[in-house]
């Protein structure tokens, strides 16, 4: 409020040109231009008189009186101290760098003033005092001096003016600046770039430096491998593994199956089945088709010693996938080997001669997932009905290390079990009847971590063998598929 009061002074008392020095700001405004001129970088830029004020008009002084020559350039004050701020102290030196720069030197010259650009930002930041001084008048126009720069800048080509961007940006991030990375700033839409921009003028309103930046590249593959540069894996006999479609069990009927893995329960516990929510001491509260059984039997579960109506478990075998195995509904204790829904394809594996982030003491098991679209079968949502797989063939990576191996075994096995995928809604695009991961995370980024799913990552292969754990995979079922 008091630069518009003192502005709006000076345009009524028909001042050619005013210098807010005095008040804390380089500026001097040229009313006969109506031009705003920076005194420090010599910039100007057009200014605007409105009479519809959002704020109403107060009355004030000036806080000093000053004589008022027909022009700035004669003006006789002195030198307005420097301004340190990052901003002022990078265009000084480019200012300086540009300067220096003639079309004859060639890129020799570019490349020399570009190395020194750093450290001459770096020193001035670092001093206590002013480090930067005006020549001539701070208030004359800009003109002239506003046009050398400008002519300076427009003897550099194109790649020279990339350096000097390039030079801007590390000499900012060097000093502490924020950076704000920016995506797709040469694409059509204007949108990132938009936001970039009112994200810098924010900032810069704010008194905080800001530097805009491209954003770390996405690398999901390694760079182009031959035939020739694919090996086996050691200790693994072959490099490729398929699954057909599931083969129904026949011949044992689910109060069969369970039986193996309860105990009778003569006299319930004063408990609530944890499957209906009645009382272990009452029939089970189950509503759907009736199972072949009592509705009064309870059952204890042989490993973890939970109880359940013998009904009710019926009812949830009934409703899974049948395959002969069983899970805790409280502790998710698995019974038997448990198998998933995955649709039929295929798995490969080999080494490629490439280090992950991380592991660059080691080469890198690449797996190889396709699942081509089919059609639902009745251990499926909705049987009967197509499934789409999108993404496929999907690429994934783990360091080729004894960890590595060891995961890669008991992926295998995963695999075999019809594990690894299933047949659901994705959570990315929301497209029902689809090919998603089911609860196996792996890695498909090669050579950076922007979505997670990448490298490094030192915790990653111990978070898959707690997955597989919980799927029933373990070091005793590698035992089993030998035996």
């Amino acid at each position: 409020m008091e630069v518009g009061i003192t502005i709006q002074h000076a345009f009524e008392k028909q001042h050619p040109w005013i210098d807010l020095t005095s008040i804390g700001f380089c500026y001097v405004i040229d009313f006969s231009t109506m031009g705003q001129v920076n005194r420090q970088t010599q910039r100007t830029r057009r200014v605007r008189r409105r009479l519809d004020m959002v704020y109403p008009l107060v009355t004030g002084t000036l806080p000093k009186s000053q004589s008022w020559p027909t022009s700035p350039s004669v003006v006789s004050t002195p030198p307005a101290p420097a301004c340190t701020c990052p901003q002022c102290l990078l265009v000084m030196s480019i200012k300086a760098a540009v300067a220096a720069l003639k079309p004859q030197d060639g890129t020799a010259t570019v490349r020399s003033s570009l190395k020194t650009l750093a450290s001459q930002v770096s020193r001035r930041q670092a001093a206590s005092t002013p480090a930067l001084t005006t020549t001539g008048s701070p208030a004359s126009p800009p003109s002239a001096n506003g046009k050398v720069t400008r002519a300076s800048l427009n003897t550099l080509n194109r790649t020279n003016l990339q350096r000097l961007a390039i030079a801007q940006s590390r000499v900012l991030i060097a000093s502490g600046v924020p950076t704000v990375p920016v995506k797709n700033l040469n694409g059509s839409s204007p949108v990132n770039p938009a936001l970039a921009g009112i994200t810098g003028i924010l900032m810069s309103a704010a008194g905080l430096p800001v530097c805009l930046t491209r954003p770390p590249k996405l690398v999901l593959h390694p760079p182009p491998v031959s035939k020739s540069e694919i090996k086996s894996i050691p200790g693994f006999s072959s490099t490729c593994r398929k699954t057909t479609k599931k083969q129904t069990k026949k011949g044992k009927t689910p109060e069969e199956v369970l039986k193996k893995y309860l105990q009778k329960v003569r006299h319930p516990p004063d408990e609530d089945c944890t499957i209906c929510m009645e009382r272990l001491s009452a029939p089970s509260g189950y509503k759907g088709p009736q199972p072949a059984v009592k509705p009064d039997l309870v059952g204890k579960l042989s490993k973890c010693g939970h109880i359940y109506h013998l009904h009710c478990l019926v009812a949830m075998y009934n409703n899974g996938n049948k395959d002969g195995s069983l899970q805790c509904p409280t502790c998710k204790t698995i019974y038997g080997v448990k198998t998933g829904t995955q649709p039929p394809g295929k798995m490969e594996y080999h080494l490629i001669p490439h280090s992950l982030p991380g592991h660059l003491d080691c080469k890198t098991i690449r797996i190889i997932y396709n699942i081509p679209p089919g059609i639902q079968g009745p251990e499926h949502p909705n049987p009967g009905k197509n499934f789409t797989a999108r993404g496929f063939p999907r690429h994934c990576y783990m360091p080729d290390s004894e960890k590595g191996r060891k995961v890669l075994k008991l992926l295998l096995i995963a695999w075999d079990r019809r594990l690894i995928f299933a047949i659901g809604t994705s959570s990315t695009t929301g497209e029902s009847d689809t090919v998603i991961w089911n609860e196996i995370h792996h890695k498909t980024e090669f050579g950076s971590n922007l979505t997670g799913h990448g490298y490094p990552d030192p915790n990653y292969l111990d978070n898959v063998l707690s997955e597989l754990v919980a799927q029933g995979i373990t070091e005793e079922s590698v035992l089993q598929e030998k035996d």
